[in-house]
C-alpha cells in the first residue's frame, strides 16, 4: 500500500544476462537508481536488503555458448565474473550478487513451482510447438526469429521484440526461422506446464489499476493497464531444453522451467543464500553493506514474506510485464509471498543519436568505460542520473558527459569545495575557523541548507532521480554562490573574524555535502570526507551549520574532479564510430567464389615477388599510379588503381606480388606490364600481398 510505514526493505536490480558485457544503458535502467535509493536508506538506518545476480538460464547462454565455441558453464562464469567486477568498481552496494546455476536457487525456484503445481494452479497442456528438424530439436523462444506483428522489425525473438519491446509468442511471429539452422520450423507436440494467468485478472485490476495509479510510473501503470484491458493468456512455465532448472516432475524429462519463471526467484534465492552465509560465516556471493550476524538463517522469510516489508523492483521498460504481470502471480498464488510495492521501471537510454546495441557495436560497455576512465566511476553516475530515462528515451553523448564533468562536477561542485578548503589552509592554518556573529546574508544560507534533506529525500523516495540529483547539485551551487557574494579573499584585508564565519559555514556546507551525495557519488562522498576529516552523519542530521567543530583541523586538500580535455572525448567517439564500422563489416557477407578452374588454367598463371623502385601519380587521374617494379626477370612499368590507398612516397622499396605475364595493355597512354595483386577488405580497403620476411625479387609464388 502507498504511504505505509514500513519495518524493513526489500529492493532488487534486474537480474542481467551473463551472456556477455554490459553497457552504461543498463545502468541508468535498473543499477544506478536502485544504489541511489539504496543508499538513502541506509543513510537513515532503515532495515534494507538490496539483492542483485546473474542470471543464467535461458536460450542466450547456450547461443553465446556456440558463438565463442565454448560451453555454457564457461560462458556464465566468464561474464557473471565480469558483470560484478565492473559493478563492485561502479559503486553498487549491493549486500549479495548471486548466481542462479547455483543449487540454492535450483532448489527455491524448484519448490515454488511444485507449490503451484500441488496446489492445482498449472495445467498440463499438449500443444504444437515450432521444431527444427534438421537439428532435432524443440525451438525455445530465443531459437526463433522472425518479423514483428507490431513493428515490422526482421530480426524479432520468438519471446519479445527488442526493437519496440512488445511481448510475444512465437506463433505471433510472421515467416519465422530457426536460430540454429536457418531453416523454416515445423510444428510438432510437446507437453507443458501452464500458469493461467486469466484467472488472476481481477486480482490484478484490484492490486494495480485500483491500488496503485497514483504511485505508479505513468509508463508502468499503462503497460500493465494495456496488457490486462487486452485479456491475459495462459503461459508455458516450462521449455524443452537441456540447459536450465530440471522440472521437478515424474515423465518431464528433457524440460526446464522457463527462464522467466526461474529469473525473478532467483532475487528470493539470493537473499536465502545471503542470510545462509552471513549465518554460516562463509561469504562468497554476500558483501553485506551492514551487520547482519544476529539474524538467523530463516530471516531471508521476513523480507519475501512478511507485509510490513516494502518491496521495489528497480528495471528497465522490457520486463515490465514480467514484474508487474507473471511474478507477481507467481507471488501471490503460491499464498506466502508478497508482492511489490513499486516497479519504477525506466525508458531507455540511446547513444549518439541511436538505440544502444552491444550486437552493432554501438554501445559503451562498463568494462571499456572503466579501462578507459578507471578515476571516474562518479563522473558516469552523474551523466546517468542527471539524464535518466525516468518518463521517455533519453540521450547519452560523450559532448554532454564532459560537459557534466567540465562545467558541474568540476566548475561547481569541485571549485566550491577548492575553495573553501584552500582558503581555509592559507588565513586558519586548515584548521575550522570560528564562528561570529551571523549577517542576514548568512542567515539565508543557513535557513536554505536546513531544507535540503527533505527536498532530496522527496524525490529520491517517489523515484525522481534526476529531480534528486538536481537538488544535490543545487546545495554545491548555493555554497559557491555564498563564496561569491560574500568574497572572503577580500575581506581578510580588513575584518579576519568576518572570514572565519565565511568560511565556517562554507565548510559546513561542504560537509553536509560529504554526506547528502553519498547516494549520488559515494566515491566522491568518501574524498570529501578524509578532506574534512570528518566521518560523516545519519541522514536526519543533514542540513545543520554545526556538523564540524570549530578548530576541527582538516585534512589534505586536493581536486575532487578533474577536467576532461576535448581529444580524450574525440577518441572515444572515434572509438564508437569505428567499432560499429568493424562490426557491420564483419557481418557483411564474404564476395561468393568465383567459378571452378582446373589446375592447369592456374599453372599457366606467372606469380612473383616483385619490388616498387619508383612511384609516381598520374596526371589526370585519381586512382593510377605509375609504377617501376623490380620482377627479377627485369623492371617493368605497372599501371595500378591504387592511388586512393597509397601514397607514392610510402610504397617505393615495398615488397608486392605481382602477376608477371598479364597481356600488356595500354593504360592512359601508358603500356602497363603486369598486374600488382591486393587484398580487398569488407569496406573496400585495399591492402598489399607482400611475404613476410624479405625475399629475392623473382621468387615465385606456386
Amino acid at each position: 500500500m502507498a504511504n505505509q510505514e514500513y519495518k524493513r526493505y526489500t529492493i532488487t536490480s534486474a537480474l542481467p544476462y551473463a551472456n556477455g558485457p554490459k553497457h552504461i544503458g543498463h545502468l541508468a535502467g535498473a543499477y544506478i537508481p536502485a544504489d541511489v535509493y539504496v543508499r538513502h536508506l541506509r543513510l537513515q538506518d532503515k532495515d534494507v536488503v538490496f539483492v542483485c545476480g546473474s542470471d543464467e538460464h535461458g536460450t542466450a547462454i547456450p547461443n553465446q555458448a556456440l558463438k565463442e565455441n565454448t560451453t555454457p558453464q564457461a560462458i556464465i562464469d566468464k561474464y557473471h565474473q565480469l558483470i560484478k567486477e565492473c559493478f563492485d568498481k561502479l559503486g553498487m552496494s549491493f549486500d549479495i550478487y548471486h548466481r542462479t546455476s547455483e543449487q540454492i536457487h535450483h532448489q527455491t525456484s524448484q519448490e515454488i513451482f511444485l507449490t503451484l503445481y500441488n496446489k492445482g494452479l498449472l495445467n498440463e497442456e499438449t500443444s504444437e510447438q515450432y521444431y527444427d528438424d534438421e537439428a532435432n530439436v524443440f525451438l525455445a523462444d530465443r531459437y526463433i526469429i522472425g518479423t514483428c506483428p507490431k513493428c515490422g522489425h526482421p530480426s524479432a525473438y520468438g519471446d519479445q521484440c527488442e526493437k519496440c519491446g512488445t511481448s510475444l509468442s512465437p506463433s505471433e511471429l510472421i515467416n519465422p526461422k530457426s536460430t540454429l539452422t536457418g531453416k523454416v520450423p515445423v510444428l510438432k507436440s510437446t507437453r507443458h506446464w501452464y500458469l493461467p494467468l486469466e484467472n488472476y485478472e481481477p486480482w490484478l485490476r484490484e492490486w494495480i489499476l485500483k491500488s496503485h495509479e497514483a504511485d505508479w510510473k505513468s509508463n508502468v501503470y499503462g503497460q500493465c493497464k494495456s496488457w490486462i484491458d487486452a485479456g491475459l493468456q495462459s503461459r508455458a512455465m516450462t521449455r524443452d531444453l537441456d540447459w536450465g532448472i530440471k522440472v521437478p516432475l515424474p515423465g518431464a524429462e528433457g524440460k526446464v522451467l522457463y527462464v522467466w519463471f526461474d529469473a525473478p526467484i532467483g532475487y528470493i534465492s539470493a537473499t536465502r543464500a545471503l542470510f545462509d552465509e552471513v549465518s554460516s560465516g562463509k561469504l562468497h556471493y554476500a558483501t553485506p553493506q551492514r551487520d547482519f550476524s544476529q539474524h538467523k538463517k530463516d530471516d531471508w522469510k521476513k523480507y519475501w514474506q512478511d507485509k510490513e516489508t516494502k518491496l521495489v523492483h528497480f528495471i528497465g521498460k522490457d520486463n515490465i510485464v514480467f514484474h508487474c504481470i507473471i511474478f507477481p502471480i507467481m507471488l501471490h498464488a503460491t499464498g506466502e509471498y508478497i508482492v511489490p510495492d513499486n516497479v519504477p521501471a525506466n525508458e531507455f537510454m540511446n547513444l549518439e543519436g541511436d538505440k544502444m546495441s552491444t550486437s552493432r557495436g554501438w554501445s559503451i560497455e562498463m568494462h571499456e568505460y572503466l579501462h578507459d576512465f578507471p578515476d571516474k566511476p562518479d563522473v558516469l553516475r552523474y551523466a546517468l542520473l542527471t539524464n535518466l530515462p525516468e518518463a521517455k528515451d533519453s540521450e547519452f553523448t560523450w559532448k554532454d558527459f564532459q560537459a557534466k564533468n567540465n562545467n558541474e562536477l568540476v566548475a561547481i561542485f569541485g571549485n566550491f569545495v577548492n575553495r573553501a578548503l584552500v582558503l581555509t589552509q592559507k588565513f586558519f592554518d586548515n584548521k575550522v575557523p570560528v564562528r561570529s556573529a551571523l549577517q542576514d546574508i548568512d542567515k539565508k544560507v543557513v535557513s536554505d541548507l536546513a531544507e535540503f534533506p527533505a527536498r532530496i529525500s522527496a524525490s529520491i523516495e517517489s523515484y525522481r532521480f534526476r529531480e534528486a540529483t538536481a537538488h544535490m547539485m543545487d546545495l554545491a551551487r548555493m555554497g559557491n554562490k555564498y563564496l561569491a557574494e560574500t568574497e572572503p579573499w577580500k575581506v581578510a584585508k580588513t575584518d579576519m573574524d568576518r572570514v572565519g564565519t565565511i568560511l565556517n559555514l562554507a565548510l559546513q556546507i561542504a560537509a553536509n555535502l560529504s554526506v547528502m551525495v553519498e547516494p549520488f557519488l559515494p566515491f566522491s562522498a568518501a574524498k570529501l570526507k578524509a578532506m574534512l576529516n570528518f566521518n560523516g552523519v545519519r541522514w536526519n542530521e543533514t542540513g545543520s551549520a554545526d556538523l564540524l567543530p570549530e578548530r576541527l583541523e582538516l585534512g589534505h586538500a586536493s581536486l575532487l574532479f578533474e577536467k576532461i580535455e576535448d581529444d580524450v572525448i574525440e577518441a572515444q567517439i572515434k572509438k564508437l564510430h569505428d567499432t560499429k564500422t568493424k562490426m557491420e563489416l564483419e557481418k557483411q557477407p564474404v564476395t561468393p567464389a568465383k567459378a571452378e578452374i582446373s589446375f592447369d588454367e592456374f599453372s599457366k598463371m606467372d606469380i612473383r615477388i616483385g619490388k616498387i623502385l619508383k612511384a609516381e601519380r598520374v596526371e589526370k587521374s585519381k586512382k593510377l599510379l605509375k609504377l617501376q617494379v623490380d620482377t627479377g626477370i627485369d623492371v617493368r612499368t605497372v599501371m595500378s588503381g591504387i592511388a586512393e590507398h597509397f601514397a607514392p612516397e610510402d610504397i617505393i622499396g615495398k615488397q608486392v606480388t605481382i602477376l608477371v605475364n598479364l597481356a600488356p595493355r595500354k593504360i592512359m597512354g601508358v603500356e602497363s606490364q603486369g598486374m600488382i595483386l591486393m587484398a580487398s577488405d569488407k569496406d573496400g580497403t585495399l591492402r598489399m600481398l607482400n611475404p613476410s620476411a624479405d625475399t629475392s625479387p623473382g621468387s615465385v609464388i606456386s
